[in-house]
């Protein structure tokens, strides 16, 4: 979205286990030898990769899976948020090829054209937010050949907002704001920098703006008068009784987040007692948000170290004396109660924050 409307978030740093998938396409015979090179390199570096490959050339590729169908109804199915695509051949093909499924910076995912003698990665489209550039630069490494990059920041060597808060897990409140402040980084224009968490490394030079700036980027949590990016660092513990539904749990996050300030943007997941694993309520809400959902055992939540609003019925009925708030503090890494037990019609919800810096260079 842009302007006023919801942030767009970008994909988050990469989970231990999960995979971004990446189709890789080659057209000639030389195509398909650097395709098989540069699939087998990406899977090295952790992408999903799927290999393929036209009919002709499947006797000579068997670790490439032939075309079924047309070459759009191929690329149709692999044009995703989150993902990349590899030509290996001529930009036309691939201009081509996409044109049709192109819908804007927050949906396309990274399309690199690479020649088939490996030489050149061209990062042709959603270079920051998708990653184009760094797939781009990766193909390159593993061919031995060059990246081509075209955003004006990176021919620039200057700060670049929207990769630097895909690189720290923000949101970004808007793509027009984004915008603003690449355009007055290009400019000369010094943009104000200011942080509700540590920060490692230096700022960069073109976020020395003070307070007069017409600019700011504000990292932080909590809602403000000026636009925000919000770290996804906020687990959400919680705990309701047998048969709550979606709303009714939803209800009081809502609540909860509006009264202490937060911005929902903020929230990285949820975690309850693992009593909870069939209760369709809490996995109905945190599906319809995105929210991964963690369960522990009753021992694993009585071993988390802090002052915690004890219940004795709660102690009796599952095993420990307090769901919400040990649950978000394990599941947040250790990290502090931000918000302690609020309770609502039969729903009990925490928040705590994981320790978050962040980071430049």
């Amino acid at each position: 979205m842009i302007g006023g409307e919801r942030g767009w978030e970008p994909p988050g740093p990469r989970e231990e286990g999960i995979q971004r998938p990446c189709a890789v396409i080659s057209f000639t015979r030389g195509g398909g030898q650097t395709a098989a090179r540069l699939a087998q390199g990406l899977a090295q570096e952790g992408w999903e990769v799927e290999n393929s490959c036209l009919p002709k050339w499947a006797a000579e590729f068997p670790q490439a899976k032939p075309v079924e169908g047309s070459l759009a109804q191929w690329c149709g199915q692999r044009f995703r948020p989150g993902g990349g695509l590899v030509f290996v051949g001529a930009c036309g093909i691939a201009v081509r090829t996409i044109a049709p499924f192109i819908r804007g910076k927050t949906q396309d995912p990274a399309v690199v054209v690479v020649d088939e003698k490996g030489e050149f990665a061209v990062s042709l489209l959603s270079g920051h937010l998708g990653g184009g550039n760094r797939l781009a630069r990766a193909a390159a490494r593993i061919l031995g050949g060059a990246p081509v990059i075209t955003t004006a920041t990176d021919v620039r060597n200057r700060f670049a907002v929207d990769v630097w808060a895909q690189e720290n897990g923000l949101s970004i409140p808007s793509l027009a704001l984004a915008k603003e402040i690449s355009a007055a980084v290009l400019s000369g224009e010094p943009v104000a920098f200011a942080s509700e968490f540590p920060v490692e490394g230096t700022v960069p030079a073109e976020l020395s703006g003070g307070p007069d700036a017409r600019l700011s980027l504000e990292v932080g949590i909590h809602r403000k008068e000026t636009p925000v990016f919000a770290p996804r660092c906020l687990v959400l513990g919680l705990g309701c009784r047998k048969g709550k539904t979606a709303e009714e749990i939803g209800a009081l996050v809502d609540r909860a987040l509006a009264e202490a300030g937060i911005l929902p943007e903020a929230v990285a997941g949820a975690a309850s007692i693992d009593w909870k694993r069939q209760e369709e309520g809490l996995l109905s809400l945190c599906r319809s948000r995105g929210w991964p959902l963690r369960f522990f055992s009753a021992e694993e939540l009585a071993a988390v170290p802090g002052d915690f609003s004890p219940s004795a019925f709660v102690s009796r009925t599952v095993g420990v004396d307090n769901v919400c708030e040990r649950a978000a503090v394990l599941a947040s890494g250790g990290g502090s109660l931000l918000v302690k037990k609020q309770a609502e019609n039969g729903v009990t919800l925490a928040v705590a924050r994981e320790n978050r810096r962040i980071c430049f260079g």
